[in-house]
């Protein structure tokens, strides 16, 4: 399910050559990682949308995190920046840029998928200026130690996300080869972490799955 890896991208998608002249190095320098990550609209994941008959891509993965998060965040467990939380949702996915979508039922492709990742996050982060590099990585780190209350909820709109996608499409990436209900439960319970009140909600929503023949039993 992990996309192949390819040939590293080229440089930058706007060629610096056709820049206006006064433009000053950090504002260059700033549009440049603006323009790379325009790549992001390119890496396909696995989850259908509910709109449209194809497969949803991980710029409309991570907008849809940012407003879950501004439309659910009176569920989390803790008081939560709001603001961070939504740097942390837009973020933690650009890295995928170099790295590849790895679907939560890929078992292999998890298995260096951290690496991947950092990797490719030291990568991206560095094509902006010194301090925001800084800032950026640091908000990557953050989501991805979930340490925080912030990172916790993050992650949990990044694992309901999909799933109510796949309820929506009456299975979509459930109907992956060894996936149950056990399963998929396991793999999201950090719901649980961010919201115990979503967490509830996603069990009901599990069984119901289940019981419509949606999601296998394990």
């Amino acid at each position: 399910m992990t996309p192949p890896r390819q040939d590293p991208p080229p440089p930058g998608l706007l060629d610096p050559a056709e820049q206006p002249d006064d433009v000053p190095p950090r504002l260059a320098t700033q549009i440049g990682f603006i323009a790379e990550v325009d790549r992001l609209k390119t890496v396909l994941r696995l989850s259908p949308l509910l709109a449209a008959e194809r497969r949803e891509n991980d710029a409309e993965h991570s907008w849809h995190l940012a407003l879950m998060v501004l439309v659910l965040a009176e569920y989390a467990n803790e008081p939560i920046d709001v603001g961070r939380t939504v740097q942390l949702v837009l973020l933690h996915d650009l890295v995928e840029i170099y790295a590849g979508d790895t679907c939560l039922f890929d078992d292999v492709g998890r298995q260096d998928k951290a690496e991947r990742e950092s990797a490719a996050a030291d990568r991206l982060y560095a094509l902006l200026p010194d301090d925001q590099e800084g800032v950026f990585r640091s908000l990557w780190d953050e989501f991805e130690a979930a340490k925080t209350p912030e990172a916790r909820f993050a992650k949990a709109m990044d694992r309901l996300q999909p799933l109510l996608l796949n309820f929506g499409n009456r299975g979509g990436t459930w109907g992956t080869p060894g996936v149950t209900d056990a399963v998929v439960r396991d793999r999201t319970s950090v719901i649980g972490d961010g919201s115990r009140e979503l967490w509830d909600y996603t069990e009901k929503l599990l069984d119901r799955a289940a019981d419509r023949g949606w999601l296998a039993r394990g």
